[in-house]
């Protein structure tokens, strides 16, 4: 009787189970049919919730780079808002420049524009003797081509800038007004 150990109802380890009473317990939920119809139930229950959880974690996912994507959009275009109020001071610079070429003054303030312009992205384009691209230029006149040019420029060539173009990064700010060849 030293073998005989002592049960409580309601602590259960698995040293005191049986494995007969486990086999038996098998046997009676393989038999059962109201138990395999409730594994079958929680087993498409798991299958239901498993697919909306990887559906949720797949919608939070695009809705973070959505989110992620409309910063940098609206970023993109305050900085772009911002950069083409600017446009008319440069302008101004560059015509200052034009008018008195040598004022130390005028010089500065292109070159620090131009510094400025550089570290934001800005670029001029590039139009005098280019071919006319109605992406980047404005043709508002039309020359004949002089005479004595050597080598004589191909029509639709741009002969004359009368107003910068600016661009910022891929993004036309504005187009250059230009005088172009018959």
């Amino acid at each position: 009787m030293a073998d005989k150990k002592e049960v409580k109802i309601d602590e259960v380890s698995i040293n005191d189970t049986n494995t007969d009473d486990i086999s038996t317990q098998q046997d009676l939920t393989d038999t059962n049919p109201d138990t395999s119809e409730q594994i079958e139930k929680l087993t498409a229950q798991v299958s239901e919730l498993t697919d909306k959880y990887l559906r949720t974690a797949a919608e939070l996912e695009n809705t973070r780079r959505r989110a992620a994507l409309d910063i940098e959009s609206a970023a993109r275009n305050r900085a772009i808002s911002i950069t083409k109020k600017f446009l008319p001071v440069m302008d101004a610079i560059e015509t200052a420049k034009k008018h008195n070429p040598d004022d130390a003054g005028i010089k500065s303030m292109a070159l620090a524009m131009d510094g400025a312009f550089a570290q934001i992205g800005i670029t001029k384009i590039e139009s005098i003797g280019q071919p006319l691209n109605p992406m980047f230029h404005n043709a508002v006149q039309v020359v004949p081509i002089p005479a004595d040019a050597n080598p004589k420029p191909e029509p639709n060539t741009i002969a004359t800038e009368m107003q910068t173009g600016y661009m910022f990064g891929d993004t036309v700010l504005r187009t250059a007004m230009v005088s172009v060849y018959k």
